[in-house]
């Protein structure tokens, strides 16, 4: 069994985490590559509750069509094997060659408001204009601005999702996921028929930080899960940026906390650019 098929095979059982799965692919190289050793090893390492799960899933697994890159891919982004407890695998649908383009990350609160959307519709035609791709989560709000207004002029967006990519969430962003799978791409770490989870999205979000060179974050409040993508952003010292806003609004709390923090404050779409540009990454 090749390293790739290993680590489908264990991702689509569902019981294995992803740091177990890096841990597997460790003993594979550096211990053995029998497949008994390597499956006692993943059982040795299961809560008993989860080890006759695994091994009847393992038994009976039906492995899904869908496109994926491991670790072990020459496919795979250099800048996600560098980032802390990178996923083993990527599940995908639409067009792969994005990852090799470079990559900003827009992203704000679920409940923006109209503020979001004019800083979104001000910066993602110059993007677009200078063949950069955005990456969101495809949430509510923020995240669907995003790539929507960047399918409007038709630029390339990459959505990164905390379920399976075969699976809509939100509901009503169904037409936005199908549109994404045929005109960018989606990704996922999650095998097919994984409905979401709230534990996944804080997972999805390392992927987001860790694909892109600069992330911007347009709208949050104090405590929220965009803050804990910027953070990450942060720890893999990629550039974050953030809006300000004014002090009497809770959703712009979150983006002057960060810009006490260190961000770079967003002023305006010729800056930001320009700042890309000096820096060579387009």
């Amino acid at each position: 069994m090749t390293i790739q098929s290993l680590i489908r095979s264990l991702s689509a059982t569902q019981c294995v985490s992803n740091q177990l799965i890096l841990k597997v692919c460790q003993q594979y190289y550096q211990v053995s590559s029998q497949l008994d050793f390597l499956l006692d090893f993943v059982v040795q390492h299961l809560k008993v509750d989860k080890q006759i799960i695994f091994k009847q899933r393992w038994l009976h697994q039906s492995l899904n069509a869908a496109g994926f890159i491991t670790f072990f891919d020459q496919a795979y982004p250099t800048q996600l094997r560098q980032i802390y407890n990178p996923p083993a695998i990527l599940y995908y649908v639409g067009n792969l060659q994005l990852l090799k383009t470079p990559i900003v990350a827009l992203i704000g609160s679920r409940a923006c408001n109209h503020y979001t959307e004019q800083i979104m519709y001000g910066l993602i035609p110059g993007l677009v204009e200078q063949k950069i791709t955005t990456i969101s989560g495809l949430a509510r709000g923020a995240d669907s601005f995003c790539h929507q207004i960047t399918l409007n002029h038709f630029g390339n967006t990459i959505a990164v999702v905390g379920n399976s990519v075969d699976y809509f969430y939100p509901a009503e962003n169904k037409a936005l996921q199908l549109q994404i799978s045929q005109q960018g791409l989606i990704l996922s770490e999650y095998p097919p028929t994984t409905s979401p989870r709230r534990y996944y999205f804080p997972q999805r979000n390392r992927i987001i930080a860790g694909l892109c060179d600069n992330l911007l974050v347009t709208q949050a409040r104090q405590r929220s899960g965009t803050l804990i993508t910027a953070e990450l952003a942060l720890q893999e010292n990629r550039n974050v940026w953030a809006v300000p806003g004014p002090i009497t609004s809770s959703l712009s709390q979150g983006c002057n906390q960060l810009i006490t923090a260190g961000a770079r404050p967003y002023l305006n779409a010729t800056e930001f650019i320009n700042d890309l540009k000096v820096a060579k990454k387009i």
